[in-house]
């Protein structure tokens, strides 16, 4: 959700920023420009109605107290009335059309983002680790993990359907000792507080965060009770202080969890349909934070440290990219993808997003904080994946895997085996 001030100041500069998304309905703005107009019309109209009535209201006061005839006045007092209420009838409809509207644009891009379509115009950072050598051919990941019985994909299939798998003994435990790992590091090293949270979330708190109402057919949703299942820790993280204010002195606050995750995948057909790349349910540990809007850069590139870490404990090779305008996600302003080489899939793999939302998650949820001169202001929300857990396995697999096709575990792991 936008800025309505901005919308009317800057239109031609938004319309040229949601160009750069490849955003086609461009007229909508005028709309909505007008829209915005008309409500701070029709609120002067309705206030200077308020103080008439107001006005003739203590006359009517004054007549009364005299003895005097006030029929004529309170006729004309109830006719003010009626007409507030037409505009507040008025108003509240506007109001929903503007939050429709609204709640359907992207969020402004930073001017950091590099211009692109698609994400093979995303800009490559930095690259950081050894790249491993073989001197035989690696292999992928869900090879390995049925040979080793770590993972079993047809039972995961028999029991939910394509993209399921299931984990037996070693590969179990693996999962299990990631995501104590993970939150080890983020919580003794980088300061974050672990937080248990639902999995099953509303319908306002997607809203929030972005997914809902623009991408609602792309989650898992149970309409008889009118809850989500999550697509991320984010969500329910991120609605932690919904409607709530802050206080300057909480900021930053930084908080991680790890969780079931789940995705429709829909637009994937045909796209990593073997092994853990692709999956329709994942576990995670997510990172967000919450930031003063002038903090909010440098609390971002902290966070992309933070999941940096957890791959440069674990030795594996990876990249950081900066995302174009045309891969980047409709809620975020600026993201950083951390990928990870995989020698057995012979390519690079996307194992974490980091991102900074600025203000709009935040306007949307109501997440806002009271500054030392005692001004409310709106925060800003940043998340990131402190990793995908699943990916990380593939990656482990693949990076640590032996001629036998068997598995080191790496050394920071060992102590939790």
């Amino acid at each position: 959700m936008l800025d309505t001030k901005f919308i009317t100041e800057n239109t031609e500069e938004l319309k040229k920023n949601l160009e750069l998304r490849g955003f086609k309905d461009l007229g909508i703005l005028d709309e909505l420009t007008r829209i915005i107009l008309s409500k701070k019309d029709l609120q002067k109209k309705a206030e200077v109605l308020r103080e008439e009535r107001n006005r003739a209201s203590k006359e009517i006061g004054k007549v009364k107290q005299a003895g005097g005839d006030i029929a004529v006045a309170s006729a004309s007092v109830k006719s003010i009335g009626d007409k507030i209420k037409e505009i507040e009838t008025e108003l509240e409809s506007q109001e929903k059309l503007l939050n429709e509207i609204n709640l359907g644009l992207p969020n402004l891009l930073d001017a950091q983002v590099p211009i692109g379509k698609t994400e093979l115009e995303n800009q490559v950072l930095y690259e950081h680790g050894e790249l491993r050598q073989f001197s035989f051919a690696p292999k992928p990941h869900y090879e390995l993990g049925e040979n080793l019985k770590w993972i079993d994909f047809e039972r995961g299939v028999k029991l939910a359907g394509g993209r399921a798998y299931t984990y037996f003994g070693q590969g179990a435990k693996l999962e299990r000792a990631l995501a104590n790992f993970m939150l080890d590091t983020h919580t003794r090293e980088h300061g974050y507080t672990e937080v248990w949270v639902p999995i099953m979330v509303t319908d306002e708190c997607m809203q929030t965060t972005g997914q809902y109402p623009k991408f609602k057919d792309e989650y898992y949703r149970l309409e008889r009770d009118e809850l989500n299942l999550i697509p991320t820790a984010e969500v329910p993280l991120t609605n932690l202080y919904r409607d709530e204010i802050l206080s300057e002195e909480q900021l930053p606050i930084s908080v991680t969890s790890h969780t079931s995750c789940f995705r429709r995948e829909a637009g994937s057909y045909g796209k990593d349909t073997r092994g853990l790349v692709r999956v329709h349910q994942f576990q995670k540990v997510e990172l967000v934070k919450f930031s003063k809007p002038e903090d909010s850069e440098a609390e971002h590139k902290k966070m992309l440290s933070h999941a940096e870490n957890i791959l440069k404990k674990l030795g594996l090779r990876f990249r950081v990219v900066l995302l174009c305008t045309g891969d980047i996600s409709a809620a975020s302003s600026l993201t950083y993808d951390l990928e990870v080489w995989m020698p057995g899939l012979n390519r690079w793999m996307e194992i974490s997003s980091v991102s900074n939302f600025k203000d709009y998650q935040a306007r949307r949820g109501k997440i806002r904080y009271k500054s030392k001169e005692g001004k409310n202001q709106l925060v800003h929300t940043l998340n990131g994946s402190g990793l995908a857990i699943g990916r990380t396995i593939a990656a482990i697999m693949e990076n640590y895997q032996d001629e036998k096709g068997n598995i080191q575990i790496p050394e920071a792991l060992k102590s939790y085996f």
